[in-house]
Parts: C-alpha cells; structure tokens; sequence
C-alpha cells in the first residue's frame, strides 16, 4: 500500500486524480443550475408533445399552484366581508365617484347620441343641465350602495380560484416571476451549494478510484454526484421543518428559517400581481357569475333615469315604451363598462394591493412550518425526482467525458 501511495505521488498521475473533486464541483454546479433553469423555463412546451421535450416546472403547475394559494393562504381569511372591510368600502366608493363625476355629461352624451339622437338633440339645453344635475345628485348615493352590496354578495360574486387560473394561462410568467421574487436566496443558494456538495463527493471518490480504477466507476460516480447534489440543496432548503441543534450548530431550512420574509414578498406579489381591484373587478363583471354582477348593478343603475323626472317623460311620449326600455339597457351597459373602467388606475390599484397583501401576509406568518412549505413546495415536488434524474445523467455523461479525456 505504501508503495503504491508513493508511485502516486511519485508520477503525475495525482494530478488526474485531482481532478475527480474539481470535476464533480464543476459537475454539482452546471447541474443545480440546470435544475434551477428547468424549474421556470421555458415558459410553454418546447419539443415533440407529449413526452420529448420539457415546460418549466413551475408554468406547467400554475393551475395546481393556484388552487394551493387559495386554499393555503386566501381561504383562511375567514368571512370575505372582513377582506372587504379592510379595503375601505368607502375608499372605492370615492374612487368610483371621483373616477366618474367629471365626465357625467359626456357618459350622459354618448348614451343619448347612441340610442335616442334626435331627442336629445331636440331637447332644450336648460332641460340637458336639468338632467346632468339630477344624474350628479343621484351617483354617489347609487354608487355607496352597489359597493356596499358588492361587499355583501362577494363570495358569490367572485370566483378566487378561476380568477387565479385565468390569469395564470394568459400569462404563465406571472407564477415564474413571484417565484424568482419570493425564493431568490433560495434558488441561488441550489446554484451555489453545487460546487460545495461536488467538491466533497469528488473527495470521497479520489480514493475509492485510487484503489479501483474501473471505467464504469466514473460516470456513476458522475451520476451520484448530478443527482445528489440536487437532492441535498433541495432538502437542505426544505429540511428540517423545526429548528434542530447539531454539533452547536442551529440547523432549520433555509426557506422555512425566513417564514416572515417569504410571507411578505409573497403576499406582496400575488397582491400586485393576481388579486388586484382592476382584476377582480373584471373577474366579476365578466367571470362565471357576471349575470349576478350585472344584476346588482342593473338594480342601483336604473332608478337613476326611472326618476329623472321630464327626461322620462319626454321619452316615453317621443320614444315610446320599448325605446325607453333600450335607454336604460344602454345606461345599464355604461355603467357596468365605467365601473370597470375607474379601477384602471394604477395608484389606486397599489394602494388596495397593499391591504391585501398585508392581510395575506399576516396569515402565511402564522402558518406552521409544515402548512407554510405546503404553501410552495408540493405543487412541483412530484417533479423534484425528474430534475435530478436529468442532474444524474448529466454527470454520467460528465463521467464519460473525464474517462475519455484524462484516464484513458
């Protein structure tokens, strides 16, 4: 054995033998990157369907991860009127209103031209500024109470579950980019711990190779190392659920040792990216229980033109019954198309996403360490074995390379 140690060190054959640990690290590293990559990328199919070819992890689960969001965090909000509550019903109110008052005469205008042209060209001007006033007295108390009965009817109203979907297939970056956001440490500590994890298997096999210097040992060794190193950054993340002590050291996974973080840059996310007010306003207006929606609004809209005194009158007499009904179906359309229209301000949009992100947040912090990484984790871990798989061929073929190259 002596002999043999002092052969090794004698000739230059230690420096092949030095290279096995900076291969594997180079092997650990390219590897997690990979996985890391294969995890948002690409974002829609790429290959021969079903089976030759690949979708990021994460688009390809963003219906799955969807429902989880619900049910994880969003559901355990309790009594949606107490979301509601904490958006400042009066707040919208005043959007709205705001959003709308300047340009009453010429909603007012359009609607007139478009279906009654003629009356309304008729009609003396003093008559027009009777209607205009009598329409700026009746929106705002017309306007608090289709809020206020939105906030009573919201879960019947808005399907959580479908908006997040929807969204979600328009855009399957959306999920990919609060991910990056949300597990930016995590993900590069994969990268990072790569060349770590390699560079110890690569120690651990200079002398197994040493004394057995079989060809087929190098692309398993290559192997172990691709889809180790995945497996040990992945479990080092996720693993321990509880903060354990090893060796004086506090050991606790590195995602669920920063639960108040993660819960805030989450929640901050999803709220700016998924459940703004512009978006579940549409959802409402045009998701699967718009019917409702436009109901609600038909029902607070049309007393605003059955009262409006002469305008009535005169409409009736000139336009008959069926051409006042056709005025206040276009005065119903108008105002479902303003109500979704004032939420396109970007501002107001931010300053709601902020509440909900604040409330979501609070829940997620009060996650235990196992509903928390249930929260991320389950929705693409089922696909975990795939990626190291593809880390354990990639070393293989590594293995390969070095045989060829160096020991051969």
């Amino acid at each position: 054995m002596d002999l043999q140690l002092a052969h090794f060190f004698q000739d230059s054959s230690w420096i092949k033998y030095a290279s096995l640990p900076l291969l594997a690290a180079l092997v650990g590293w390219v590897t997690n990157w990979l996985a890391v990559k294969l995890t948002f990328y690409p974002l829609n199919f790429k290959g021969v369907a079903p089976f030759l070819g690949w979708q990021g992890v994460i688009p390809r689960k963003a219906e799955k991860m969807a429902a989880i969001v619900v049910d994880r965090t969003i559901s355990r909000f309790g009594d949606m009127d107490d979301v509601f509550q904490k958006l400042q019903p009066e707040k919208i109110t005043e959007h709205i209103i705001s959003s709308i008052e300047p340009r009453i005469e010429e909603y007012i205008d359009e609607i007139m031209y478009e279906r009654q042209a003629i009356l309304w060209d008729n009609l003396p001007i003093s008559v027009k500024r009777k209607v205009y006033q009598w329409a700026r007295n009746q929106i705002p108390k017309r306007i608090e109470g289709l809020v206020a009965e939105f906030g009573e009817e919201l879960v019947s109203l808005i399907d959580i579950k479908e908006l997040f979907v929807g969204e979600l297939k328009k855009d399957p970056g959306i999920m990919v980019r609060i991910f990056q956001e949300v597990g930016s440490k995590e993900f590069s500590f994969i990268v990072k711990s790569g060349l770590m994890f390699g560079l110890i298997l690569g120690a651990v096999q200079v002398p197994i190779w040493l004394y057995h210097s079989d060809f087929w040992l190098l692309p398993l060794f290559g192997f172990v190392v691709g889809f180790a190193t995945n497996w040990l950054a992945l479990n080092f993340i996720f693993r321990p659920l509880y903060p354990r002590s090893f060796l004086g050291l506090n050991i606790h996974g590195l995602f669920l040792r920063r639960q108040d973080d993660v819960s805030d840059v989450w929640s901050k996310m999803v709220a700016e990216e998924l459940i703004t007010v512009e978006k579940v306003a549409d959802s409402m207006v045009n998701g699967r229980h718009a019917n409702r929606t436009r109901a609600i609004i038909q029902k607070h809209i049309r007393p605003v033109l059955d009262q409006a005194g002469i305008l009535k009158f005169v409409a009736q007499l000139t336009v008959g019954t069926n051409g006042y009904v056709e005025l206040k179906k276009a005065l119903n359309d108008k105002a479902i198309e303003v109500s979704v229209d004032s939420f396109h301000d970007t501002s107001f949009n931010k300053s709601r996403s902020d509440v909900v992100a604040s409330a979501m947040s609070e829940r997620m912090r009060s996650l235990s360490p196992s509903e928390f990484q249930d929260v991320l984790r389950p929705a693409f871990q089922e696909e975990e074995w795939q990626l190291m798989l593809i880390g354990g061929v990639l070393g293989a073929l590594a293995g390969l390379a070095q045989w060829f190259l160096i020991f051969s």
